[in-house]
């Protein structure tokens, strides 16, 4: 899955109509933004109560408005109206992160994801790619630290994306990280037992590290899921007898 196609597909909705502003309305954006700015503007970390749902509502519809336009930062102002009026609004949070990903502005996308996953209480495709999404940028980022926990989760809400996997092991493995390198794989060997590929790559890993004797249980869990393979036989072989087996 592409994660940037994904977030964009679920975000864009399509346009009914232009909004006509007339002078009236104008006035009542302004209220409403005299309001907004009363309680302190947008804080994705605010978890007060809803201030104005029915604004929360009008300010995301104009800004999917102003997306559908290409007019991104009009949307984002909308986004974060929407936001400061309801900060558990789900879907303008997904929006807004959205945006600010096809914008490439990741440092402010990051946050929204966060908060966006928090607010999840289901499976769907929205929270598979944002947890997907969020996991890359971190990587990305250099912040294993953070990003390993979403890569692993990511593995669980994604289990057949068995291509994902190895990106995640070969950031960590390329940077001197092989201890979570390794953890990707187990999970990933977890969630996915007939990949006899998964096996393979974690020995290779083992061995790197020195680690001859799990290395060969790998190997071995490699050629015993995949009896016909001439590969994982000679791995088991050639490492048995580096360890004089």
């Amino acid at each position: 899955m592409n994660p940037k196609k994904a977030l964009q597909a679920l975000a864009y909705l399509s346009v009914a109509a232009l909004l006509t502003l007339s002078g009236s309305a104008y006035t009542q954006d302004s209220a409403a933004s005299n309001l907004l700015d009363r309680y302190g503007g947008l804080d994705i970390e605010r978890v007060g109560p809803t201030i104005d749902r029915d604004l929360a509502e009008k300010m995301f519809r104009r800004g999917n408005t102003y997306s559908n336009l290409q007019r991104y930062e009009e949307a984002v102002a909308e986004y974060r109206k929407a936001i400061s009026a309801d900060p558990n609004y789900v879907e303008a949070i997904r929006n807004l992160a959205n945006t600010y990903y096809f914008l490439e502005r990741y440092d402010e996308a990051k946050p929204l994801l966060t908060r966006f996953i928090e607010l999840q209480t289901a499976i769907s495709a929205s929270l598979i790619a944002a947890v997907s999404t969020l996991a890359t940028l971190e990587r990305q980022s250099g912040n294993y630290a953070v990003s390993i926990d979403y890569d692993l989760r990511a593995i669980e809400l994604d289990p057949l994306n068995d291509s994902q996997v190895h990106i995640m092991a070969n950031t960590y493995n390329n940077a001197g990280d092989a201890e979570k390198a390794i953890k990707v794989y187990r999970a990933a060997i977890e969630i996915m037992p007939a990949n006899a590929f998964f096996n393979r790559s974690l020995g290779r890993i083992l061995e790197q590290e020195g680690r001859l004797d799990e290395a060969l249980l790998a190997y071995e869990s490699a050629a015993d899921k995949d009896p016909e393979s001439e590969f994982y036989a000679n791995l088991v072989d050639s490492t048995r007898r580096r360890l004089g087996r």
